[in-house]
């Protein structure tokens, strides 16, 4: 990792996202992409996007240039000083978390990832950092591989033939990563913050999936009425 706790403690004079851009980074070992902002002019119903596309199709939620990533590992210093450009040429750019190589993402309903997270916990299966993102969806991560392999672990698991609110996030995703806004809706949040062990090794998802697609499965059936 590219510092220590106590060396990222002695920062907290700097911004709260360019910290957790250095978090992410140097202590979870994850890269880090620069997101457009949303931007609402009066009377505007729909917010703009500041990459000033006026048709973009995902306002406030996409990477400002995929080619520009800070990456894994960054020691402390540079990674605050990369953000601090980064947000000189874009300002308020938000922080987006790439998908497909330190993890992938399992996205559900917000609601089905409450009631799930705490099964979860009771089964006393491993856990990995959980997201909840202002647009109601909870992002569980999980090891890469998860998001190409999704079909087949529904298959195996019995829920293949199932109509699920559960997508797989891998190479060429992102997420947006607290405590930036995502798409002018709010702050993501962490449900369950990443630590040292979790954020290095996330866990399989054949592990959660059977009981992420259950839950799915029940909060479709009351939203029938079944």
């Amino acid at each position: 990792m590219g510092f220590t706790i106590g060396g990222l403690r002695r920062t907290s004079r700097r911004s709260p996202v360019g910290t957790a851009v250095a978090e992410y980074t140097g202590l979870w070992g994850w890269d880090v992409m620069p997101g457009a902002s949303a931007r609402r002019a009066p009377g505007q119903a729909r917010p703009g996007c500041s990459c000033g596309s006026a048709d973009c199709g995902a306002p406030g939620a996409h990477p400002l240039d995929p080619g520009l990533v800070i990456p894994a590992g960054t020691p402390l210093e540079r990674a605050l000083a990369a953000w601090s450009d980064a947000a000189t040429h874009w300002p308020g750019a938000t922080v987006l978390l790439p998908t497909g190589a330190a993890f992938d993402v399992i996205e559900v309903a917000a609601a089905a990832g409450r009631l799930a997270l705490p099964r979860l916990e009771r089964m006393g299966l491993p856990l990995g950092p959980v997201a909840l993102a202002p647009h109601g969806r909870a992002w569980f991560l999980v090891a890469p591989g998860a998001a190409a392999a999704l079909p087949e672990l529904l298959y195996r698991t019995g829920w293949d033939g199932a109509s699920l609110d559960l997508r797989g996030l891998g190479p060429g995703g992102h997420i947006t990563a607290p405590p930036s806004d995502h798409g002018g809706r709010g702050a993501v949040r962490w449900l369950r913050a990443p630590d040292l062990e979790t954020a290095a090794a996330p866990p399989q998802a054949r592990l959660l999936l059977g009981t992420l697609a259950y839950v799915c499965h029940r909060a479709a059936q009351v939203a029938s009425g079944g």
